[in-house]
């Protein structure tokens, strides 16, 4: 059987919301709305939080939730989940990033499907449909173009494949979600790769695997998700929480 462990990398030095795991949702941290939503998955055997910070630790051991403490200086948060990884009883690694508070337990099942499919491959990502044009142009949501089997092409936080051609809804606009999946192997090997020029320009993990030559599955999922990248998407993430059935499931 496929050992499947997902790691929740969050820290509370964020650029663009600093202090954004603990920040309430409902009346709980959105940190715990991560690891209780990965918890209901029933392929994944172990969540772990991946953290530096003690305020982060003491929030989720006393939900009774794991967690590895991991080094302050990791720029990208695949590095940090690869630290926790490390010697980790785990086949594959999910790594959910801790501002997805949206996640559906379905999604981790879906993430890791092509790896018990194709034993090639060595990683895959979550996208999804930009139903609006103010998320196709917003800077902090990253746009996805793949080749015609589905796999990594390019990342960017700019309108991709094209913005003048955006408003005919010919083609489908597709957003990368915090939910990718990778074996444990080619993870401790990423971490150790030189990060890379397009990596650093976009600001994003998984340039760093396109770059250095290595496939990278994109997987099609529905549901609405809201990445939290800054105060004001609290609201909304509240006002769909709000109407979650999920939600009674954990709290």
């Amino acid at each position: 059987m496929t050992r499947v462990v997902a790691i929740i990398p969050a820290r509370m030095a964020s650029i663009r919301f600093p202090g954004k795991p603990l920040t309430l949702i409902l009346g709980l941290p959105m940190i715990e709305h991560v690891r209780r939503r990965a918890v209901l998955c029933d392929l994944v055997h172990e969540v772990i939080v991946a953290t530096c910070d003690e305020e982060i630790k003491d929030v989720v051991q006393t939900a009774g939730g794991k967690v590895v403490m991991t080094s302050s200086v990791h720029e990208r948060c695949t590095d940090r989940v690869a630290e926790a990884a490390r010697g980790l009883d785990a086949d594959v690694v999910i790594n959910v990033q801790g501002d997805e508070p949206l996640v559906l337990p379905r999604m981790l099942e879906e993430v890791v499907e092509p790896l018990l499919k194709d034993a090639s491959l060595p990683a895959s990502n979550l996208v999804t449909r930009i139903e609006k044009m103010e998320d196709f142009l917003d800077p902090n949501v990253p746009k996805v173009v793949t080749n015609r089997f589905g796999d990594l092409l390019y990342i960017s936080r700019e309108p991709i494949p094209s913005c003048k051609k955006a408003l005919s809804g010919d083609y489908a606009k597709l957003k990368q979600l915090g939910i990718i999946a990778f074996r444990s192997d080619f993870l401790q090997l990423f971490s150790e790769l030189s990060p890379t020029p397009l990596e650093q320009v976009e600001s994003v993990d998984m340039m760093r695997a396109v770059e250095h030559g290595y496939r990278v599955r994109m997987v099609d999922t529905n549901g609405t998700m809201i990445g939290v990248d800054v105060p004001r998407d609290i609201q909304r993430a509240e006002e769909l929480l709000a109407r979650d059935p999920l939600v009674e499931a954990y709290l």
